[in-house]
């Protein structure tokens, strides 16, 4: 089998050949899929297999990563980090499984540094955006990463492999941080603390929140089992010599004292401070770790030197020599290993910003929450005791060797690739041939005579054939080629010099293209952009400011100084007869330029100050001979136009103008602004006359009345309410009316102009009550309750009313509502509409409507899909096939046990209320209120006779009753509900009706279960009775068990009124407009029989519900 050189070579072990067939399963499966559920299990099985960690991860630096984010701290800081860690890797493996999916993301191929979920996880860790390199994001953009241009779609395969690689390291670590991992051996050497033992209990610091030294010390979570830490014997120390550098016992960093009263263990500042802060430990007494002076890089400057390299004479870090050195031209420089570097131990120590004091780990350069250098701290330096570090905390510094400023993250200059702390190479011997000389690398023109550019640091054309002198036998440590210590400096490839011009030039023009944005917020263009930086491009002044503050004062030194050419040119020509009069005329006189003239001439020069100035004097010449040839000779007062106008053409012509058009303006009207009509001015003429030519009046006699009306003490009436007011009647008291209409539900006083009615009452409302009413009526409410808001008109029972309400409101609302609230308002129109539609039905399992066209007692709904008879309105069982209503009601009583053990319960339920309106069925009982309201269509209506409820008048004959009332028949339940058991059962014998008085078997008789519509906290809620039930009564509650006897009242059509006493008889007659009268000297018993005679005689309620 070949083998991949780009990766570690795997052994032929039994787990080696199980993790290459995993691997390559899983990742044929995630390349096609793209979900990570579908690899759930071989990840698991990939994290289980015991191989080094460098072995298992071929793509991925997971080793380098997991000693990124956690050398050099504390075990909770270990902790958090790797718990971090587990929340970034599980981001990265989203990116990959979305760049494998089949259906990626429409935005896949950048992603933004400014997300919030990508700053606080993937770049939170160390080793984030190396990850997003290897998925194939390796075009830098300024706000984040991207693939190449030239990349259609992403490389699957290698995607693939790369996200398995983090679905295995995020759960290994999670199992580490759990304390499952089956072989936590495998990352001993890189996280120590997570498999080294607890600490004794003597040895482990008390928090300050501690009460006592017998009370447990809060330690770190044993993450994994714990397995002894080996460590490097040390040789017994002596109480005479101080102690040797070493650990500290509780971080892991480097330790600065020693307490013997401890067993001699070592502590760094901060776990000594706060280990001995214990009562019991206070008066330990510590002893300082004699530390040796190490030299450090010549890089960094912080680091210890561990590579020496030859070539370039260079004593570097591991991290800088790795830096330095991965150059394609260093590669082969010869290095020596001074001394070995510990892997497997912390970095030395850490290092405090100073700028927000923020404790970074010393491998970091910038720190890591306000991106300031490292340099910039001065405890760094006075650990080094150089001293030299650098005198302020920006974060660009200075190049020693070129002067380029460069940014605060970069370790070697961008131009000359010098190091950071390098101090600049002596001066060489100048050459003789001239003091300024142009570089033939760089094209950068030298003004003193070096022997070397200042630039590039590549030697002049003059001295290629002389040998350099000593000083530039060894060239800069930082540059590109290995140089010749025996013979002259080599100049560098030309490509690496296009490269870097390249790179140079691409980021002047992101730069510019940066400020050219934030110019653009501020409302400055980009043409002054580019004309400031001219000015102040060698500075680091923001353009914006520069533009602020010093623009004005240069626009003024622009005018003076063309001011003064012009002066020069006038005594210069002064005695010359060739210049043309306009010509000569200018000269004549000194020139008037204002700052906005300068301004669009140094715009046009490019930020040239002397161009600027001819620019400006040769734009006033050519407008000044315009203005000329348009007939102005009068040149002072065509400079002063111009000045004035900013050099605008229109604008001067406007000034030079409006002298010659001031005595017309005089005729037509006064040049002062027109002042208002004063109802209280003497001259009361006057005032009539503007307000018949303002407001267009139909007389003088109703211009005097306006004036009348608002020259009354104590109102405060606008003058065009007067004006509306005056012009619809000429009676004052009828207008002072008008002018003070009241509206009823705010109460505030408006001029019946700005008031609104409705066509179905005579009420007033202001523009506002009337829009705020129908709109919350419309959005909240039913379409019934779009009514007066004062007056509640018109009646929703009346159709022939509510017809005509509704076309006329609809004309008033086009205008009034908003454009969503008035489609809403059709909607619910429509709906209304459709529900008088005789097909329309409304469906017994949901609260949806439909139209039916079918003429089958099945039907089913379109919404929930559920079937139900289109007649009785009851749900479809199969019974109901080719059988009547009644018949499958008489079928489902006899052999339905459920319906058996509901027993009258059911029986009430399936007779429920009906909507007479829209015909939607409620299981409800009608006892209690019989006012009903019908949640669909609001129709208001008796629940036992189904007669509509008015809150007016209504139009029965002779009714003058005003109030919320109803029209019952003398068999419904509004009245017989009143009567005993006893009398209602004698009724049904009489007409040999049959009737229950025990309950069913199965039905339960302690309570009562009909369901009723109850009132519970505003809301109206379906509940059961619950009321204890008596013997006699089948298992119902007395009022339940009247409803039920009037049910079967209702439903054989028996006559009450055979059971009227002589007082009832004279009162349904009275009700039902029969005369009552007796006659002289008649008896009880014909009385009686002549009235019950005429009663009977008025029908029975039509609209109660009776058996078919």
């Amino acid at each position: 089998m070949k083998t991949d050189r780009r990766f570690p070579v795997m052994s032929d072990s039994p787990e080696s050949v199980q993790m290459e067939e995993v691997r390559q399963r899983a990742q044929s499966l995630l390349s096609s899929s793209g979900s990570a559920q579908d690899v759930k299990a071989e990840v698991l099985t990939l994290a289980s297999i015991a191989l080094p960690v460098s072995e298992k991860y071929r793509r991925l630096t997971a080793e380098e990563m997991l000693k990124e984010n956690t050398a050099g701290r504390s075990n909770l800081e270990v902790f958090e980090s790797l718990s971090k860690l587990v929340k970034a890797l599980s981001i990265l493996e989203k990116y990959g499984c979305n760049l494998t999916s089949p259906t990626r993301p429409r935005y896949w191929r950048s992603v933004k540094h400014n997300n919030p979920v990508f700053r606080t996880t993937v770049d939170a860790i160390k080793g984030g955006r190396r990850v997003l390199f290897l998925y194939g994001y390796t075009n830098q953009q300024i706000d984040g990463l991207s693939f190449p241009d030239e990349v259609s779609e992403p490389d699957c395969d290698n995607v693939a492999a790369v996200t398995l690689e983090v679905m295995t390291l995020r759960t290994e670590v999670d199992m580490l941080l759990k304390g499952i991992h089956p072989h936590p051996e495998c990352f001993q050497d890189i996280i120590p603390c997570l498999i080294q033992q607890d600490p004794p209990e003597d040895s482990v610091a008390n928090l300050p929140g501690d009460k006592g030294e017998g009370e447990k010390p809060h330690t770190t979570p044993s993450l994994v089992k714990p397995t002894p830490l080996p460590r490097q014997t040390q040789p017994p120390k002596t109480p005479a010599a101080p102690p040797a550098v070493s650990l500290c016992n509780l971080c892991g960093g480097d330790s600065s004292l020693v307490c013997p009263s401890c067993e001699d263990k070592p502590f760094c500042d901060a776990c000594d401070d706060l280990y001995h802060r214990h009562p019991s430990r206070a008066n330990h007494k510590r002893d300082k770790i004699q530390k040796t002076q190490q030299e450090t890089c010549s890089i960094c400057g912080i680091s210890s030197v561990h590579i020496q390299c030859s070539t370039c004479i260079q004593r570097l870090c591991l991290n800088c020599d790795r830096l330095f050195h991965s150059h394609p031209d260093r590669r082969g420089h010869s290095r020596t290993n001074l001394a070995a570097a510990d892997t497997s131990s912390p970095s030395p120590s850490t290092w405090e910003c100073a700028h927000c004091t923020t404790v970074n780990e010393i491998r970091a350069i910038l720190c890591t929450t306000c991106d300031r250098p490292r340099l910039a701290t001065p405890a760094i330096t006075a650990q080094d005791g150089s001293g030299s570090g650098p005198s302020s905390q920006n974060t660009e510094w200075e190049c020693k060797s070129c002067t380029v400023v460069n940014q605060g993250s970069s370790i070697l200059c961008e131009v000359c690739e010098r190091p950071r702390l390098a101090t600049r190479p002596p001066a060489p011997a100048a050459p003789e041939s001239g003091s300024k000389w142009t570089c033939q690398f760089c094209t950068f023109v030298n003004s003193k005579p070096l022997a070397v550019c200042e630039m590039c640091s590549l030697p002049s054309k003059d001295l290629a054939g002389v040998s350099a002198p000593q000083s530039l036998q060894q060239p800069p440590s930082f540059t590109k080629e290995q140089p010749d210590l025996s013979g002259k400096p080599q100049p560098k490839p030309r490509a690496n010099l296009d490269l870097k011009r390249q790179k140079t030039l691409r980021e002047d023009g992101l730069t510019l293209i940066h400020q050219i944005k934030e110019a653009e917020k501020h409302g400055v263009s980009p043409e002054e952009v580019y004309a400031a930086l001219s000015m102040c491009g060698g500075s680091s002044v923001n353009p914006c400011n520069w533009l602020k503050s010093e623009l004005p004062h240069l626009l003024d030194e622009i005018c003076a100084m063309a001011a003064s050419v012009q002066l020069n040119y006038r005594e210069k020509n002064s005695g010359t007869q060739l210049a043309v009069e306009s010509d000569r005329s200018l000269s004549e006189q000194n020139v008037k330029l204002s700052r906005a003239e300068a301004k669009l001439a140094w715009l046009a020069a490019g930020g040239d100050k002397d161009k600027a100035v001819r620019q400006l004097l040769r734009d006033r010449q050519v407008k000044m001979r315009e203005l000329n040839f348009l007939g102005f000779q009068d040149m002072p007062q065509c400079e002063e136009a111009l000045r004035q106008s900013g050099g605008d053409i229109r604008g001067a012509l406007s000034l030079l103008q409006r002298p010659l058009m001031e005595p017309f303006h005089q005729r037509i009207w006064l040049d002062q602004p027109e002042p208002p009509i004063n109802p209280r001015h003497p001259d009361k003429q006057r005032m009539c006359r503007r307000l018949l030519a303002l407001y267009d009046l139909p007389s003088w006699g109703r211009c005097e009345l306006a004036l009348s009306l608002l020259q009354e003490p104590d109102v405060n009436y606008s003058l065009e309410d007067v004006v509306q007011a005056v012009k619809e009647s000429h009676d004052k008291e009828f207008i002072k009316r008008l002018l003070n209409t009241e509206c009823p539900v705010c109460l505030s006083i408006f001029p019946r102009s700005k008031m609104q009615s409705l066509t179905s009452c005579q009420c007033s409302v202001c523009h506002e009550c009337f829009r705020t009413h129908f709109t919350i009526a419309v959005r909240d409410k039913h379409i019934r309750d779009m009514v007066c808001p004062a007056c509640s008109e018109p009646d929703i029972n009346d159709p022939e009313q509510l017809d005509s309400y509704f076309s006329t409101l609809d004309i008033q609302l086009r205008d009034c509502l908003d454009p969503e609230v008035y489609e809403l308002f059709h909607k619910k129109l429509t709906e209304h509409t459709l529900m008088k539609d005789p097909k329309f039905l409304w469906c017994c399992h949901c609260t949806s409507g439909f139209i039916n066209d079918g003429n089958q007692l099945k039907v089913t709904c379109p919404s929930c899909r559920k079937s139900f008879c289109a007649q009785c309105k009851k749900p479809w069982e199969p019974q109901h096939q080719d059988v009547s209503c009644e018949q499958f009601q008489l079928w489902k009583r006899e052999n339905d046990p459920e319906y058996q053990r509901q027993g009258l319960a059911g029986y009430l339920r399936d007779n429920g209320i009906t909507c007479p309106e829209c015909k939607f069925q409620y299981a409800l009982t009608k006892g209690g209120c019989m006012h009903f309201t019908c949640s669909q269509c609001r129709h208001q209506f008796c629940s036992g006779c189904n007669n509509p409820y008015y809150k007016t008048e209504c139009k029965v004959a002779q009714c003058k009753y005003a109030g919320l009332h109803a029209h019952h028949p003398r068999d419904c339940l509004f009245y017989l509900r009143d009567w005993d058991a006893d009398r209602l059962q004698d009724l049904l014998q009489r007409s040999g009706v049959p009737f229950n008085t025990d309950p069913s078997n199965e039905t339960q008789t302690d309570t009562c279960g009909v369901m009723e519509q109850k009132d519970e906290g505003g809301q109206q809620a379906d509940s059961p009775c619950g009321v204890q039930t008596q013997p006699g009564q089948a298992g119902l509650c007395m009022k339940h068990y009247r409803e039920y006897l009037v049910s079967l009242i209702n439903g054989n059509s028996v006559d009450p009124a055979v059971l009227y006493e002589t007082q009832e008889l004279v009162i349904a007659c009275d009700r039902y407009l029969v005369d009552s009268r007796r006659g002289e000297g008649e008896e009880d018993n014909a009385y009686n029989a002549r009235l019950l005679k005429k009663l009977m005689e008025v029908p029975l309620g039509e609209k109660v519900p009776r058996n078919k």
